[in-house]
């Protein structure tokens, strides 16, 4: 891939990502739609245009079809993370929350690496440490402390997120295996939606926050990012996912004039640094 072209490409998918958590806050803090039918319909209009980009992918590639095995775990995982994302940004700020849910996606797979037998250096270890004490400071009750119930909907969102990551690493089809994901995660985010639906509403403009963080920031940012990710270094495709909670941030800031307070400042730096000397090459698992 030309170096410009893998520059846009990537810069696309980081701005997806964020967007993602810019959408999901536009549409719970000012429309009427419900954190249930949010879900619902960004996972259906998510797997609707992951259906289409392997159709499109498959004619160019002039290639035969080829089934996916089910992986209702990976489904489970996907629908507790867009659910929990969901009801968590009912009341978190853009920045606070993806600053809560990168963090918990990062420690649920590192401490994963250390269960599995992973040896860290001193500074790895001081970088998790840290990251765990930037967590832990976000959190402390305060004046610029995020909603507690928000905030555990958040981790508990960013932990599925990393359990949905860890288990589709070394996928051979990972565009189609994120559809099977998608179209899995539907049916119980269609419950979750019937569950509530006395308490439903959902309104034109909502919707289309919905839409969009499906088949765009979701669905289209998903595909990108899988283009990309051959032509990346594996350390350099997770230190480039760091600046997603700042860019976060900074859009919260600017479209909804969210306080960037010292708190979270701080909380990121130890946080994102953290995490950046934690992404240091670890030593092979012991068998």
């Amino acid at each position: 891939m030309p170096h410009t072209k893998l520059i846009l490409y990537t810069a696309f998918a980081l701005l997806a990502f964020a967007g993602n958590s810019l959408l999901c806050r536009l549409a719970l803090a000012s429309t009427s739609i419900d954190p249930a039918s949010f879900t619902t319909v960004r996972l259906i209009s998510g797997a609707l245009a992951l259906w289409l980009l392997v159709i499109i992918s498959r004619a160019a590639a002039k290639q035969p079809s080829r089934s996916v095995k089910a992986d209702n775990i990976s489904a489970v995982a996907l629908f507790v993370y867009a659910a929990g994302f969901s009801f968590a940004y009912v009341s978190l700020p853009t920045g606070t929350g993806a600053l809560i849910l990168f963090g918990s996606v990062q420690v649920t797979m590192i401490g994963f690496a250390l269960w599995r037998g992973e040896r860290f250096s001193t500074l790895q270890t001081l970088g998790f440490l840290a990251a765990m004490l930037g967590l832990v400071y976000l959190l402390m009750p305060g004046a610029f402390a995020p909603s507690l119930s928000g905030a555990a909907l958040m981790l508990l969102s960013g932990m599925a997120w990393g359990v949905y990551s860890l288990r589709g690493r070394g996928s051979v089809l990972p565009l189609q295996s994120t559809l099977r994901n998608f179209t899995g995660a539907v049916p119980f985010a269609v419950v979750l939606s019937l569950l509530g639906v006395s308490a439903s509403t959902i309104d034109t403009t909502g919707f289309t926050y919905a839409v969009l963080s499906g088949v765009v920031t979701s669905g289209l940012g998903y595909a990108v990012w899988y283009t990309v990710l051959p032509h990346l270094r594996a350390t350099s495709a997770a230190t480039l996912q760091l600046s997603v909670p700042v860019i976060a941030t900074l859009l919260g800031v600017f479209t909804l004039n969210e306080q960037l307070s010292l708190r979270l400042v701080l909380a990121s730096l130890l946080i994102l640094g953290g995490i950046a000397l934690t992404l240091k090459r670890t030593s092979a698992p012991q068998s």
